[in-house]
């Protein structure tokens, strides 16, 4: 129900009016009545009304300055004046004024009913129209932060937006023109889902002062900052590791965060381009990091620069089973690579070339396997990903091929002695003949992987085993010669060294031994 104050100074016309009319029939109520302008502005201002019926002569304040000074603290208000046939020349001033409703006295229910009829109408028509704005207005709330999202997306990423779209939509999301503006850029490491994107997002949004504008483009979020977020570098650098680690206790997953140079805002597109080429960077440093455009090296003008490393020293190393030296060339290789900071195509080649001279090595079956994860080596995006995958095959490799030589080894050791004892009356035995004519193999090498496995020299070995044997020959033939022993064992016609090297090992002579009745500890 709309509310009708009824102003008139006749006391007779209010009372008739007031009677007269069915308020309800016309969808309002009759809210109170005034003697003069200055009681009705009084009570308007007490209780504004949606309509006023007022003669327009009256004590005081007239019709003619009640609506004036009505219109300009109640504009909504709307006005029916009653003028007599002279007056309405001058009750037309009150046209400026929004009045477009006059009644000629005297007047009657019809005509007054007639009139409120059409105000009721165009007061329906303007709630009406104020409704749809009203919810129109808060449909564009619920929708801005999407297209406050597409925006910044659209603004940074497509050429054909200029400076006037920018102005336009500085407008609709109430930002200054001349805003100096740093971009947020976060990478999110490893497998994740959506909802990653926007707890990061919220995250940042609780933790920074001055967010402009946020949206998710691809794989990364974007935020877009007021310079002097943080009230200084350091204050916004700590400010963005809090949002950092915050997401790493929640989401147990690391992202790598670019933040840009202050600029104008309209410069947008420039600073989104300088944090994704900061984000190249990250190729070269650890998950989680911040990087700034302080943090990455400018690009060679020139093409790529040949890195020299020792192509040899990893393969070699992994194939011989050496897993110190293997670990010690793989680092060396990956901090080369690091402080090299080559095009990251340029590093992955070097990186596939050691990869394949490991395995090149293996059995065909396990080959196959290992040139198989050759793709996902190529899909790797930091240096550090890729350090801990060529980390891990060196690792088994190492193993696997030290296993091997362990059992090939074995074996050769084995066969070593085999020809010792096969050969301990040979004067010629010794570790070259062995080495050489026997095994072909190098005499040093040989001989430390002999000390290695029977844990005593090859020479220490010989006069061991054939002294052992004299013992065994002295104690089945009671009247065997010493110069005899000496001439089976390889001692030749020096059976007086033979001696020697008796009373060494054994701590008595030939002679004392065949004499001694424990002949049988050696």
């Amino acid at each position: 129900m709309y509310k009708v104050l009824l102003v008139d100074d006749e006391r007779i016309i209010l009372e008739g009016i007031s009677s007269m009319v069915d308020w309800a029939s016309y969808g309002t109520e009759l809210a109170g009545t005034a003697r003069n302008g200055i009681e009705a502005m009084k009570r308007i201002s007490e209780a504004p009304p949606d309509i006023v019926i007022s003669d327009i002569r009256m004590p005081g304040m007239d019709g003619l300055e009640l609506v004036e000074r009505v219109h300009a603290d109640y504009p909504e208000i709307r006005f029916i004046l009653l003028s007599g046939f002279g007056e309405f020349d001058y009750a037309s001033r009150a046209m400026q004024f929004g009045v477009k409703h006059y009644l000629l006295k005297p007047t009657n229910e019809e005509k007054i009913g007639s009139t409120l009829a059409e105000v009721t109408g165009e007061l329906d028509q303007e709630r009406q129209k104020e409704t749809f704005v009203e919810s129109m207005k808060e449909e564009l709330e619920k929708v801005k932060p999407h297209v406050k999202e597409q925006f910044l997306k659209e603004f940074v990423t497509n050429k054909t937006y200029g400076t006037r779209d920018w102005e336009e939509y500085r407008k609709l999301f109430g930002l200054g023109p001349d805003y100096r503006v740093r971009l947020l850029l976060f990478q999110l490491e490893g497998s994740f889902e959506y909802e990653h994107l926007f707890a990061i997002k919220n995250i940042a949004y609780d933790l920074l002062d001055h967010p402009l504008l946020s949206t998710t483009i691809g794989d990364h979020v974007l935020i877009l900052l007021e310079d002097g977020e943080g009230d200084g570098e350091g204050k916004l650098h700590e400010r963005i590791y809090e949002i950092r680690d915050i997401f790493q206790s929640y989401y147990k997953k690391d992202p790598t965060i670019a933040l840009s140079e202050p600029d104008r805002l309209t410069n947008a597109r420039s600073l989104y381009k300088e944090t994704l080429q900061c984000l190249t960077y990250r190729f070269y440093l650890e998950e989680g990091s911040l990087i700034t455009r302080k943090d990455t090296a400018p690009l060679p003008a020139e093409p790529a620069r040949e890195f020299v490393f020792d192509e040899e020293r990893l393969p070699m190393a992994v194939k011989s089973g050496h897993r110190e030296e293997a670990e010690a060339a793989l680092t060396a290789l990956l901090d080369g690579l690091k402080e090299a900071q080559l095009d990251i195509a340029v590093t992955k080649s070097y990186v596939i070339q050691q990869f394949v001279s490991i395995i090149r090595h293996c059995e065909p079956d396990q080959m196959g396997e290992y040139y198989r994860r050759i793709s996902h080596l190529v899909e790797m995006t930091t240096l550090q990903a890729v350090g801990a995958f060529l980390e891990k095959t060196v690792e088994e490799l190492t193993e696997k091929f030290y296993e091997n030589q362990v059992r090939k080894h074995s074996a050769v050791i084995r066969r070593a002695i085999e020809v010792i004892h096969e050969h301990l009356g040979n004067q010629e035995l010794s570790l070259n003949w062995v080495a050489h004519e026997m095994l072909y193999m190098n005499a040093d090498y040989l001989g430390k992987l002999f000390k290695k496995e029977t844990g005593e020299k090859f020479s220490n070995y010989v006069m061991k085993a054939r002294i052992r044997q004299a013992t065994e020959w002295m104690a089945e033939e009671k009247d065997l010669k010493i110069f005899e022993l000496a001439e089976r064992l390889g001692f030749g016609d020096n059976p007086q060294y033979f001696s020697q090297v008796f009373k060494k090992y054994t701590g008595s002579t030939p002679s004392e031994y065949l004499k001694s009745t424990d002949i049988s500890a050696f």
